[in-house]
């Protein structure tokens, strides 16, 4: 038998596998969950899934910039305790705070 019969007897029982995944083809999902896309990602192939693909020209990700603020020891703390009393962290209520301030400039 030669090399390349070998080759394919050898291939015969993953034939059937290809067969199926082929059949089974879903579409790329449609979610924003990194977790869904992750798993996704992690069982499928991307080559097969061209056809749907699209080129991004601007950024997916925005990235937001980040400002430091000083406060008084004191005033820090006391803003630590009215973010624990809202369940919220304290940056997310500065965040916050200076949005309300925005909009109603």
């Amino acid at each position: 038998m030669s090399v390349l019969n070998q080759l394919v007897v050898s291939l015969l029982p993953y034939s059937n596998l290809l067969n199926q995944n082929i059949m089974k083809r879903t579409n790329i999902p449609r979610t924003d969950s990194v977790q869904e896309l992750a798993h996704f990602w992690d069982t499928h192939d991307l080559t097969d899934f061209e056809d749907e693909l699209e080129e991004v020209r601007e950024p997916v990700f925005e990235r937001q910039t980040v400002v430091s603020i000083q406060l008084e020891p004191e005033d820090a703390e006391v803003v630590k305790s009215l973010a624990r009393s809202r369940k919220i962290s304290h940056t997310s209520l500065i965040q916050q705070w200076i949005v309300e301030r925005i909009h109603a400039a």
